[in-house]
């Protein structure tokens, strides 16, 4: 009898370890399933600028609706701008802003505007991060976006800092960032 106790602790290891690793590749099968689409949205991101400026009517429809009812007594309000990483022409209610420049490793996309006026904008979007060189896939963490600092630079009203507020997960483990963007 000693024999056969000896065999059935066996199998309860060997068991308990095929079921370690086959949960350990159907986990890993997924996360490789899901990277695809991770790097397709940090590919799919514009990096510039540039790319934004395919809306001058939504733009200008911006500007008109920002100004002042009493066009008599009241100059046009200037909205402020965003510049890409500081360089450029601001860009009125961007949809990208490139958080890491020397690079474009971190990228905010997608960005949903709910308020967006001279003192202050406020929105939310997901923050795309690089995989790097080392093969690993990109990540994205979903954020809210607060920017503020409206100064006059080079001529043109731009913001001057974001505040990236984490919903969940981090790409850095701090919930929140704060870029200057001027």
């Amino acid at each position: 009898m000693t024999d056969r106790a000896e065999t059935r602790r066996a199998s309860r290891r060997a068991v308990l370890a095929m079921f370690a690793v086959v949960t350990v590749l159907v986990l890993g099968g997924v996360w490789l399933g899901q990277a695809a689409d991770r790097a397709s949205a940090v590919g799919a991101a514009p990096k510039t600028a540039a790319a934004q400026k395919s809306r001058p009517a939504e733009t200008q429809r911006l500007e008109q609706s920002h100004r002042t009812a009493d066009a008599k007594s009241a100059a046009p309000v200037e909205l402020p701008g965003v510049r890409d990483c500081g360089a450029g022409e601001p860009v009125l209610e961007p949809r990208i802003i490139t958080l890491a420049c020397a690079d474009a490793g971190a990228v905010a996309s997608d960005i949903k505007w709910e308020h967006y006026g001279a003192d202050g904008a406020d929105g939310s979007g997901v923050v795309l991060v690089s995989g790097g060189a080392k093969g690993v896939a990109p990540a994205s963490f979903p954020a809210t976006f607060h920017l503020y600092g409206a100064k006059n630079v080079d001529g043109k009203k731009a913001f001057t800092g974001l505040d990236v507020e984490y919903l969940g997960a981090t790409p850095s483990g701090d919930s929140t960032e704060t870029y200057t963007i001027a």
